[in-house]
């Protein structure tokens, strides 16, 4: 066994385990540690295993001096199978050699392009089992990294194994997206001992194991620097490391050091240009021969006209021990000689020490290619850069701003603030100091951060209305967001309300619905929901998402659910998966509260999943609190509780009173639906006490019916009278649809003996899953009154209600009751909704309506390898055996 893997057998052992079931299904594991620990070794000995096993390998590595460089790990990972592009369908081809740079077309989403990855290596899977491997993944471009997670995460049924490399310390997609980890240890004594040459001077040996601690290249390397007498100078392990690769330095020849200095500098690894380059630097031409030095002294190997270092150290090492004006004059040559126009001009600005408007210019070029890419993250770092070599202040300070926005869509904070707090410096216009504000103050759309933002950008985007609209409405949807996640107070709420009434936009318009909804469901509630009922067709995905955002909100939950179907189609077409994985999170509790679980149930899942693919922990987390409502209104109270925790651990440190508020009504609608009135009445007063981080003036509007049964059933009927007055007072400011549909169940159920029955008669005209509510309460109450014969219509309408929405728990009330009554009622037959996955579920129903494979797989973002998978599984689930069979096994109509 080599040296380095000493001590690592459990690691290759779970490695190997992977490739063994790559057969059944792939995965995905990222191997941890500090510089040094064996990690390139690691997935050195993993490959050796894949290539026993005929599996194709594909390999990538992080360049430092690469990271700026939109989907170059990508490319570089991709380049042996991208001929196999042809096979995948035209929007997905397109999408990837976009990114890749081989058309001129602009890049979609992201995400479109991470399905094409994924499609793409299915493709080549077919053929045989594919092994990817990541090194210094620390070092990844952004949008390579969240690419291949995104590929990480749905290996599940693939013949494909991902292994990353990252260096300890490091953050980023690889570092927290929660893939199997393997973190390296040092080496114990013994095992070190075993490493370490017993051939060296006693003192010497001594000395290295001392100094290594532990970490088996310094262990390796640290021989070549110790001096006979053991003593040295006491240094980081990482600069010990790179003194040793220094050492091997010592003595070689001129062009030979000139040759990796360029390798160093380099991002890329073609011997060519190093020599073009090389004849540049020093003035004469050098050939390959000139790297033998080198290749002896394991600094470097060659293969194929590629030139790859040994070890990351030690381009770390080359780069330390050179000069800031040699390392200038190298970048400079390395511009004159590579051919891709981004590579060219980031050599030109590493070159360059002051001010410089062309490279500032042409640095703001490569942000517009590496945007049209999809790069986000490079176009960053171009914009910033320019920044930096801009000598007109005014220009700077556009160049921060624009690289302050780009910032603002990667969803980095840091870089947010200190983009801003350097441009401000520079000194801004008036509009310009209207855009800070909205990028400072509306950061993250609103999910997060201060209530207090909503009063302040409401005062912005009332300075801003006259001469920019659109900007003034960016500006108000941010306030009423902080209004909708958090309590500002009412008179933000009303100073945002004012200021969208001066805006001069069509009355409307999508963003004024969804803004005035936002800020005051209650006392705009019935103009919002008068215009939504105008809008017949909402025109593209983003509105449609916006009417349904404006009619949840104001408890419109049918209209919501509507305009949320409405949008997805275009949302998934297009990659928009963040915007997507909002829309299936509230299409799922609009649906939830309209119990139709066929929608909600597979919504709310990959809602969940979606959210946190494009890390939304906020919206993740009411997903979560989405799944726990729906679980327990079916009675699988475990899952219900240990949701709404998830949830509730997200929201609680953010103040995010809307999720907090929902997970309330998940635990309270969990222990209604389980016969437990004391605790469903615990859990759902709180979201009426002011003081409660789960009261919310919108989210406690839906809950009127359910509190007051649970107050009723427990006893309590006299503690919520107080209430209801008040819930009534706000049910003559808004036509809430949520609202007023509790407020008849209500009174029904705290109403006297001869009150009852016309009230239960009201609330009856309700939609089925609250008719059925109140048909089994009003059944109830006719058997108490002795009128058992007429009781048992509405127990029987209340139990085929329940049963058709799969609400097990009320459907058994209702069979209970039914029974007390003397009749006897026959047991529900179990359906897709309860031996299927939700994932599957909504697999299932998308082949019902006669998808293809490939088309589910498009439409949710898998590969059509893992679609028949996962249709392999659910045909026995469910006892058929064509597509032509689904459809009649599956409940109600389906929207996906």
């Amino acid at each position: 066994m080599s040296a380095m893997l000493v001590g690592r057998e459990d690691e290759l052992r779970f490695l190997g385990g992977l490739l063994e079931r790559v057969g059944e299904g792939g995965g995905a594991a990222v191997v941890r540690g500090e510089a040094g620990i064996g990690k390139s070794t690691v997935l050195s000995a993993v490959s050796r295993q894949a290539a026993d096993r005929q599996m194709r390998i594909l390999m990538t590595t992080g360049v430092q001096s690469e990271a700026q460089i939109a989907f170059a790990g990508l490319e570089r990972l991709l380049r042996p199978v991208i001929e196999q592009a042809d096979r995948l369908p035209p929007a997905q081809r397109g999408a990837l050699l976009a990114a890749l740079g081989r058309s001129g077309e602009a890049v979609p989403e992201l995400f479109l392009v991470a399905l094409a990855t994924l499609s793409l290596l299915a493709e080549a899977a077919a053929q045989s089992p594919v092994l990817l491997v990541v090194e210094d993944a620390q070092w990844l471009d952004l949008a390579s990294a969240e690419v291949l997670m995104f590929v990480a995460r749905r290996l599940e049924f693939e013949p494909v194994v991902l292994v990353a490399a990252l260096r300890d310390g490091f953050d980023g997609p690889f570092a927290d997206g929660g893939l199997d980890e393997l973190t390296l240890p040092r080496l114990t004594g013994a095992e070190a001992e075993l490493v370490v040459d017993d051939r060296l001077p006693p003192e010497v040996r001594a000395w290295v194991l001392r100094e290594a601690a532990g970490n088996p290249l310094a262990l390796v390397e640290l021989p070549s620097v110790a001096g006979t007498g053991g003593a040295g100078p006491v240094l980081p392990l990482t600069a010990r490391l790179e003194d040793a690769f220094t050492a091997r330095m010592a003595g070689l020849p001129q062009a030979t050091r000139t040759l990796l200095l360029l390798a160093a500098l380099n991002d890329g690894d073609a011997l060519s240009e190093l020599l073009e380059a090389a004849a540049i630097l020093d003035g004469e031409p050098l050939d390959a021969d000139d790297l033998l030095p080198a290749i002896a002294a394991r600094l470097v190997e060659v293969h194929a006209g590629s030139v790859r270092f040994l070890h990351p150290l030690m381009r770390s090492a080359i780069y330390q021990r050179s000069s800031a004006g040699r390392r200038h004059r190298t970048h400079a040559a390395l511009a004159r000689v590579v051919a891709d126009d981004d590579r060219k001009v980031w050599h030109r600005a590493a070159s360059t020490a002051g001010p410089d408007d062309s490279v500032a210019a042409a640095l703001e070029e490569a942000a517009a290619r590496a945007q049209r890419r999809g790069g986000i993250a490079a176009g960053r770092a171009a914009m910033e850069r320019s920044a930096e070599l801009t000598r007109d202040p005014v220009r700077r300070g556009e160049r921060l701003l624009h690289a302050a926005e780009l910032a603002f869509e990667l969803g980095r904070r840091d870089d947010v603030l200190r983009l801003l707090a350097d441009a401000d410096r520079v000194g801004l216009s008036e509009r310009q100091r209207w855009r800070t504000a909205w990028i400072r103050d509306s950061f993250d759309d609103g999910v997060l951060g201060r209530a207090q933002a909503a009063w302040s950008l409401a005062q912005v985007a009332g300075r801003a209305a006259a001469e920019d609209p659109d900007l003034a409405l960016n500006l108000l949807y941010g306030a009423a967001l902080r209004c909708w996640w958090t309590e500002p107070g009412a008179e933000a709420r009303r100073s945002v309300v004012a200021t969208a009434s001066r805006v001069a936009v069509d009355e409307n318009d999508p963003r004024l619905l969804v803004i005035l909804a936002y800020a005051s469901p209650v006392d705009c509630g019935g103009l919002v929901l008068e215009r939504l009922r105008r809008h017949e067709h909402a025109g593209d995905g983003r509105a449609a998402r916006m009417l349904g955002n404006a009619a949840h909100a104001i408890g419109a939950f049918d209209l919501a659910a509507g305009f949320f179907a409405d949008s997805l189609h275009e949302l998934r077409a297009q990659g928009q998966l963040a915007l997507l994985a909002r829309a299936r999170t509230l299409q799922a509790w609009c649906s939830g509260q309209l119990a139709d679980l066929g929608v909600a149930i597979p919504a709310a899942d990959e809602a969940y999943r979606l959210s946190r693919d494009t890390s939304q922990p906020v919206i993740a987390a009411t997903a979560r609190a989405t799944q726990a409502l729906l679980v327990g209104m079916r009675g699988e109270q475990d899952d219900a509780y240990r949701y709404a925790a998830e949830a509730e651990r997200t929201a609680l440190p953010v103040d995010a009173n809307a999720v907090l508020s929902a997970v309330q009504f998940a635990r309270g609608a969990a222990a209604l639906a389980d016969g437990r009135h004391e605790d469903a009445y615990a859990e759902l007063r709180r979201m009426y006490e002011r003081a409660d981080p789960a009261y919310h003036p919108a989210t406690r509007c839906y809950a009127v019916g359910d509190l007051v049964e649970a107050a009723v059933r427990s006893g309590r009927a006299g503690e919520v009278r107080g209430l209801m007055a008040e819930m009534t007072a706000v049910g003559r400011r808004t036509p809430s649809p949520a609202l007023h549909t509790g407020l008849r169940y209500a009174r029904a159920l705290l109403a006297g003996t001869g009150e009852a029955q016309p009230l239960f008669e009201a609330a009856l005209r309700s939609r089925p899953i609250h008719r059925a509510r109140a048909q089994l309460s009003f059944g109830e109450w006719l058997r108490r009154q002795r009128r058992v014969a007429e009781s048992r219509a509405h127990l029987r309408a209340a139990r085929d209600t329940f049963d058709a929405l799969g609400l097990n728990p009320w459907a058994e009330r209702a069979r209970g009751e039914l029974r007390a009554s003397g009749e006897t009622s026959r047991r529900r037959t179990p359906d897709a909704r309860d031996r299927l996955t939700p994932q599957e579920l909504q697999i299932a129903q998308m082949a019902a309506d006669g998808l293809t494979n490939r088309e589910i797989g498009q439409r949710l973002y898998l590969s059509h390898r893992t679609i028949g998978s996962h249709l392999h599984r659910i045909f026995p689930k469910l006892g058929v055996t064509s597509r032509a069979e689904l459809r009649t096994t599956l409940p109600g109509d389906t929207v996906t």
